[in-house]
């Protein structure tokens, strides 16, 4: 089965001022695009590998073909990687977090504060091109990040939470101001979707 883009729940231009139409239509349109249309054509012949969902190729990542496990890592973990940060994303949205996930955040974290500062930090010390995550390991909250478009499903996380910080992300509109970015974006997060992500990897289902 191909794997397929998935639609915007939104409008290009339904995150502005804080990410800009432009980058919106870039990103999805051809960026996403490009990693769906390369995992599919390093996926021909494969069948096996084929029919498994997108999380799983990716946490049997160890399983795959040496000749095509960094095509499946790249471009399989930017399918991945992006289609959730899609869904993280909402107009109208930011805020904090209520319910179970701000507990866990703040008995993990001490405070709100704090956690969108740790990951701000992970985001910002990420050299070159990557991704800061909320994963849950262990069954324990924790912030980390990965280069380029590796996924915490390789290493048995539970991705709950991540923020893009390659520059595609955000050039056209913030330049080299990668922390103005990662400020802007809080603007923008779905926190009903992170709660159920939260709740998901904390029930085993994610």
């Amino acid at each position: 089965m191909a794997h397929t883009l998935p639609n915007l729940a939104y409008a290009h231009n339904a995150l502005e001022p804080f990410i800009d139409t432009m980058t919106m239509e870039i990103h999805h349109g051809r960026h996403h695009k490009a990693y769906v249309d390369n995992l599919n054509k390093a996926l021909e012949g494969q069948a096996a590998l084929a029919s498994k969902s997108i999380e799983q190729l990716l946490r049997e990542i160890n399983q795959a073909p040496d000749s095509i496990r960094q095509a499946l890592i790249n471009n399989g973990g930017g399918h991945a990687n992006h289609t959730m940060f899609w869904e993280l994303m909402a107009p109208g949205a930011g805020g904090e977090p209520t319910g179970p996930l701000a507990d866990d955040i703040k008995a993990t974290f001490t405070d709100f504060a704090s956690f969108k500062a740790q990951v701000n930090d992970a985001g910002m010390k990420r050299f070159g091109s990557g991704w800061s995550w909320l994963v849950l390991a262990d069954n324990k909250l924790k912030i980390v990040s990965t280069a380029n478009q590796e996924s915490p499903y390789m290493t048995g996380q539970a991705p709950i939470l991540g923020v893009d910080v390659w520059e595609h992300a955000y050039y056209l509109k913030y330049q080299n101001k990668r922390a103005d970015y990662l400020n802007a974006w809080w603007s923008v997060v779905n926190w009903k979707v992170v709660a159920q992500r939260h709740a998901m990897a904390l029930a085993g289902k994610l």
